[in-house]
């Protein structure tokens, strides 16, 4: 599948003037069974030269796999392996903009990110700092990215996080968890290959589709939803319940996961998330807890905000035999407790999709205390 490069008129409803922007799509995109296999094509047309090279972020769990042998790197190309262990950093993309500086005496032709979320956000990260002055940290908010990035390329060989499409790249920085949004970030090429998610382990993949998961609840069910984010999510949601309550073989289950993310992707690119994901950025951000289990330990106890959602996800944690963490907060000092809650609370546009303009008069330091108490 091949779509055209549109942008997409969306309403801000924040803005009282009734706003509109521009937002960027993915301009390419492929998918299929054995299409990792087009890379090579794919990226020819875009190799400047040949001392300007293709940089391959690649998660270091396919180290002496098939999958390295596969990835068509020429000239002076070069296949950085990285771990997807802890939550990406600004810190991390900025050492790896450096090395990157220091290996080559002109920008690379291209940034290809292949893995779960936190190498495409780490590839979309670097693609932008490689082109913008400074520190990745001091870009972590919205709209704060002025310079084209290096061409850059997405390849999820896991589903659910929604990466791939979304306009934002979330980082771990040294005073919060936040991610560049910008026009910028978005990839340029995306390659989607049900067939590279073989082998995941069941509770990540668990996790990370429902990361995917609640995107649909909270984009659903937020008051930025529009005809367009609605559309997305509705199909996302139809095919994480399939997945995740029905009995498919495991064949359909990739493919059909592939493309759940792909929708709740577009769909919170179009509105916005909420309560959970606000709350896990705090978890992140505190006690390193990783983003998929970070949104299920704190959407569990979210059913005042969205009752239908969590019931569906008991049934989900039932069939599948997932036991989520407990205590996990049961040993944190008052002063990290404080700072998780600062940290969830600054996410206003996503307290805002959830409750409205008037969120502040419901969610309070104390209210959000007692539910991370529970976790």
């Amino acid at each position: 599948m091949d779509v055209n490069k549109q942008m997409i008129l969306k309403k801000i409803p924040t803005k009282a003037s009734e706003e509109f922007r521009n937002f960027p799509m993915v301009p390419r995109v492929v998918y299929g069974k054995g299409s990792f296999d087009t890379l090579g094509d794919i990226l020819m047309p875009k190799r400047k030269h040949s001392e300007a090279p293709m940089i391959y972020l690649v998660d270091d769990v396919f180290e002496n796999t098939e999958l390295i042998s596969r990835i068509p790197s020429i000239f002076c190309d070069q296949v950085i392996l990285i771990s997807a262990e802890e939550e990406p950093k600004t810190e991390q993309v900025d050492a790896l903009v450096k090395m990157i500086q220091e290996m080559f005496t002109e920008l690379p032709s291209g940034i290809i990110g292949i893995g779960g979320g936190t190498l495409l956000d780490l590839a979309k990260a670097v693609a932008i700092m490689l082109t913008n002055k400074g520190n990745a940290s001091e870009y972590q908010g919205w709209d704060l990215v002025n310079k084209q990035s290096v061409y850059h390329v997405g390849i999820p060989t896991i589903s659910g996080t929604g990466a791939e499409v979304s306009r934002t790249t979330v980082l771990m920085g040294p005073e919060k968890k936040l991610g560049i949004n910008s026009d910028y970030t978005t990839f340029d090429q995306v390659l989607l290959d049900p067939e590279l998610t073989v082998g995941v382990p069941k509770e990540q993949w668990f996790y990370t589709g429902m990361d995917c998961f609640i995107h649909c609840i909270e984009s659903l069910n937020g008051t930025f939803l529009n005809a367009f984010s609605q559309s997305y999510g509705e199909k996302s949601l139809e095919l994480c319940k399939e997945v995740f309550l029905e009995d498919l073989s495991a064949s359909e289950s990739r493919e059909k996961l592939m493309m759940a993310s792909w929708h709740g992707g577009m769909s919170i690119a179009y509105s916005q998330v909420g309560v959970a994901h606000a709350m896990s950025y705090g978890l992140g951000y505190v006690l390193g807890v990783k983003h998929g289990i970070g949104n299920c330990l704190v959407f569990q106890y979210l059913e005042e905000f969205y009752p239908e959602g969590v019931s569906v996800f008991n049934q989900m944690l039932k069939k599948h035999n997932i036991v989520l963490p407990k205590q996990i907060c049961s040993k944190l000092t008052t002063a990290e407790m404080d700072t998780m809650i600062k940290v969830a609370i600054g996410m206003e546009p996503l307290w805002e999709n959830a409750l409205g303009e008037q969120w502040k008069s419901i969610i309070t330091p104390e209210k959000l205390k007692a539910i991370y108490q529970k976790i």
